[in-house]
């Protein structure tokens, strides 16, 4: 079985182009959970360039399926998800520049700064993954500081110019997935995948869980959020089965 984290940031966004109510990313998380939606995902960024800390609060006294708080590793945000203790928190890289995540969070370089988030969402019973590259040093990294999940970034196999760059970038997910496995960690994914380009990944085995956010809220927005959910989980189910 392969779950199905919805990640609604985008929802968000929309309603922060004009600061008003609407649409609210409390009723599109029910409508994803409504889909097929297995846990949700929201990314609490610096800025707060879209979902708000009352997103994040509203979202924890009604969510009916675990949440994942994505979050940079700051002392604020730390206080934050302590205060508000999410199912989980995924720790990713932040620039106030990028337009999304751009690329794996380096636990190698940063080891120390992630070890101590990492210790004290732990020591409040919060389950920590980090996002990072499909590369051993980092696998091994993760693990050794007491991560709970990864998530392997997929951002250059979505990316990927043509068959034999895709197929490379899909070895190294295969090869990172069934390291952090034997390594005793959970296995999560994502980043750029669509409707198209899913199924590969979804078929490795390793991996137990795809998060995905912009394609889902785009088909959302002419479907529905419901049909746009159910959508990729039939893809994803679909690439599973092979």
């Amino acid at each position: 079985m392969i779950h199905l984290g919805v990640n609604i940031d985008h929802v968000a966004t929309v309603r922060q182009a004009r600061r008003g109510a609407q649409p609210e990313v409390i009723h599109a998380a029910a409508l994803a959970v409504l889909g097929g939606a297995d846990s949700i995902t929201i990314h609490l960024r610096e800025d707060r360039r879209h979902i708000q800390d009352r997103d994040l609060r509203l979202l924890r006294e009604v969510a009916t399926v675990p949440l994942n708080l994505e979050m940079a590793a700051t002392e604020e945000m730390t206080a934050i998800a302590i205060a508000s203790l999410p199912a989980c928190v995924t720790l990713v890289p932040e620039k106030r520049e990028e337009l999304t995540t751009e690329g794996g969070l380096d636990v190698v370089t940063h080891q120390n700064a992630i070890g101590q988030c990492l210790k004290a969402l732990k020591a409040h019973g919060v389950a920590v993954s980090l996002f990072i590259d499909p590369d051993a040093r980092q696998v091994e990294m993760a693990r050794f500081l007491g991560a709970d999940t990864i998530e392997l970034q997929t951002g250059s196999y979505s990316e990927a110019i043509n068959a034999a760059d895709r197929e490379a970038r899909l070895a190294d997910l295969k090869t990172a997935a069934r390291l952090a496995r034997q390594c005793g960690l959970r296995v999560h994914a994502g980043h750029g995948l669509d409707y198209h380009n899913v199924q590969a990944v979804a078929a490795i085995a390793d991996i137990v869980e795809l998060n995905i956010g912009h394609s889902i809220i785009s088909r959302a927005i002419l479907v529905g959020m419901v049909e746009a959910v159910r959508a990729m989980k039939h893809a994803m189910v679909e690439g599973r089965r092979g």
